[in-house]
């Protein structure tokens, strides 16, 4: 699938050789889809759909980049012949951008691109131990199975897997379609702090649980990384996305809770990924929500960095 319009995000121009304040890097892999596919052509598309993004947000003084350097670095991309053998050349693609020299925005794919991450971060300099790290995220899927579809590295099972390299916390937004499997781990797991979108959407007089989970976020510290599947916001925002499911979050409500974890006093977001992006056919909709949320993690982080240089 061709996609028109930039090469670099929001279609800034770049400086060739640094030094740069944020990356965002591009992982087009697509190898364990259990339903709609298209996630190799997400990051692209959405890199092409940032293009058309206002580059005012009001949390900033000017207009983005508002003085901070952005490199759209090459994509990844591999022929290795097995999905470990391919999660592994992403860890090394990765790598020389995660230890904390700049500011990680990662596109994919398939959520699978989140454990290679999540093994990089060992060399993060805020991370002594990978229990040191909370992982924020947003999906209408718990991924805590642990396998699918007869693989254990699937889109599936990555925060499952992600706790096995000893994750300190996971705290799941959104999360409105599991199995009983991971609905008994979610129940049983500490390190495992769930808001169901049925609870924090629900239409009830006096539904107070979005305020309660927006109030958590100010709670969490040291080094955070935010994984943000696509799907996590409603169907109708992300028609194209491989598993889109009803009952999920506004647009203004991700952009809540983005807001919110980034100006808690008590922890830093030392990266992000936005993922599951697949491009529509009939329609640039589910790329745009997508370029749409990658751009206010980048306001966030420069509006945080700049507050902190104050």
């Amino acid at each position: 699938m061709e996609e028109s319009g930039s090469t670099t995000f929001l279609g800034l121009r770049e400086s060739d050789s640094g030094p740069w304040d944020i990356v965002v890097l591009q992982i087009p892999l697509e190898m364990t889809s259990s339903y709609g596919e298209g996630t190799r052509h997400g990051p692209l598309a959405c890199i092409a759909a940032s293009s058309q993004v206002e580059l005012h947000d009001p949390i900033l003084t000017g207009e983005l980049p508002c003085g901070a350097e952005i490199h759209t670095a090459e994509p990844w991309a591999s022929d290795a012949p097995s999905l470990r053998d391919q999660l592994d050349s992403i860890r090394e693609y990765v790598r020389p951008w995660i230890a904390g020299g700049q500011f990680p925005l990662v596109l994919g794919g398939e959520h699978g691109i989140l454990l290679p991450i999540v093994e990089s971060l060992s060399d993060h300099h805020m991370i002594s131990d990978l229990s040191d790290l909370t992982i924020v995220q947003i999906d209408a899927h718990a991924d805590l199975r642990d396998q699918l579809n007869g693989e254990r590295f699937s889109h599936g099972t990555v925060i499952r897997r992600a706790l096995d390299l000893g994750v300190g916390r996971v705290i799941q937004i959104g999360v409105r379609a599991f199995s009983l499997e991971e609905e008994e781990l979610m129940e049983s797991e500490d390190r495992i702090q769930t808001w169901l979108a049925r609870d924090l959407l629900s239409v009830s007089d006096g539904n107070l649980e979005w305020s309660r989970m927006i109030g958590s976020l100010a709670e969490i510290s040291g080094p955070v990384w935010l994984t943000f599947d696509v799907d996590g916001l409603d169907g109708s925002l992300v028609p194209s996305t491989g598993t889109p499911v009803p009952g999920g979050l506004s647009h203004w409500g991700a952009v809540e809770v983005i807001e919110s974890l980034f100006s808690s006093e008590r922890c830093e977001v030392i990266g992000a990924d936005v993922n599951e992006i697949v491009p529509g056919t009939e329609g640039s909709l589910t790329q745009f929500s997508a370029a749409l949320i990658a751009t206010k993690v980048v306001a966030c982080h420069i509006a945080e960095f700049s507050s902190n240089e104050g």
